[in-house]
């Protein structure tokens, strides 16, 4: 099957509900396989650009609420907003992922250790919304001194030995965010919002992933899956032999979607602005066919996607842009790297409206050179 990039795009797009909105924030966060919630508020817009007439509070009351939304460590050890009806899945397969340890000798946990603070943050937060110093009095507490040691090097400081395996304890199920304390953040445990949840078993499990990512992000290669989730390339290599896939062919570049799921028929097209770290632009590859030519100077940082918002055209990165909110007045700045059509700069002055909708505010766009440098 022979295709081109714009076909590519636009059904990247469409699977993405940047071309029709989704039904409600759920169904969002399912089509991209969960908005990265680095920046929560960023997450939050990721997801209300994909929806019709949801607010920022209508995220909020997902995710605090009605907990049918749940902000755990996801792909690539990130935090990220994930359907709570999927978590049995995410917990199966990101648990099953081969990690390595990148810290230092006498640093670094043992496999036991790492085991038995994972049982301590199970146990301290079965019944409990912790933050970081009462979940290290409990962690240290079940295990012993050596998990609290002060050896991780952190942003101010230095962090307790046992803050390692957090990532691991919420692939695992045992832990996820909870609401924030004034200024502190929260842990507490997937149990207490999800009555009856356990992990999947991982085989099945990794394989639900992998033809998640291929329907949101095909056509793809393992090398793609493996670096949307941080993991080895000959293991997702494993995970696509698995499954019942075709052969593609975009203009020379070979890769790969489900059997059954070639449906290339949507029109190339549309204007949108992507917040930081959106999962349609961290996660499409190749990263040449996303940020084209003068885009991936302007629009990644090191190669790296998300540290700026993107103007997207075509579903190709074709600018950058930023917001500052002031009161109940948002300013918007777009600079384009190219001249935009008519119909281009009505379809951005919608995502503008969308923009202020969403936030409740009154928005005023500005087309010019964007000075914000990329986020760290």
């Amino acid at each position: 099957m022979k295709l081109t990039w714009n076909r590519v795009h636009a059904r990247r797009l469409h699977r993405h509900g940047l071309l029709e909105p989704a039904h409600d924030v759920v169904d969002a966060v399912a089509a991209v396989s969960g908005a990265h919630a680095q920046i929560l508020s960023a997450a939050e817009l990721s997801v209300g650009l994909r929806t019709s007439s949801t607010t920022r509070a209508d995220v909020w009351e997902a995710l605090w609420t009605e907990r049918v939304l749940v902000k755990t460590f996801g792909p690539r050890g990130t935090a990220h907003l994930l359907p709570a009806r999927d978590l049995p899945m995410w917990t199966g397969a990101l648990s099953a992922v081969p990690g390595r340890n990148p810290m230092p000798d006498g640093v670094r946990l043992t496999p036991e250790q790492t085991d038995e603070v994972v049982a301590a943050i199970d146990g301290a937060l079965a019944d409990a919304e912790l933050t970081v110093d009462e979940l290290t009095e409990a962690v240290v507490a079940a295990t012993g001194s050596w998990a609290g040691d002060l050896v991780m090097p952190a942003f101010q400081g230095r962090w307790p030995r046992w803050r390692q395996a957090v990532g691991t304890a919420a692939h695992r199920g045992a832990l996820c965010f909870g609401p924030n304390r004034g200024r502190k953040v929260t842990y507490t445990s997937p149990r207490r919002w999800l009555p009856g949840f356990r992990p999947m078993p991982s085989e099945t499990a990794v394989a639900e992933l992998a033809r998640r990512y291929l329907r949101g992000y095909g056509p793809a290669t393992p090398a793609h899956f493996a670096r949307w989730l941080a993991a080895p390339e000959r293991w997702a290599e494993q995970a696509f032999g698995a499954l019942d896939l075709r052969e593609v062919d975009v203009e020379g570049e070979v890769s790969w979607v489900l059997a059954g799921d070639e449906d290339f028929d949507h029109e190339p097209g549309g204007v949108r602005l992507l917040p930081y770290f959106d999962a349609y632009a961290v996660g499409c590859h190749p990263r040449e066919r996303v940020f084209p030519g003068r885009a991936a100077e302007r629009a990644l940082a090191r190669g790296q996607a998300g540290n700026f918002p993107v103007l997207l055209v075509g579903g190709t990165a074709a600018g950058v842009w930023h917001q500052r909110r002031s009161g109940r007045k948002v300013d918007i700045a777009v600079e384009p790297l190219g001249r935009l059509t008519a119909a281009h700069r009505s379809a951005l002055d919608e995502q503008v409206e969308r923009i202020g909708a969403f936030l409740e505010a009154r928005p005023r766009l500005t087309i010019g050179a964007v000075s914000a440098g990329p986020h760290a």
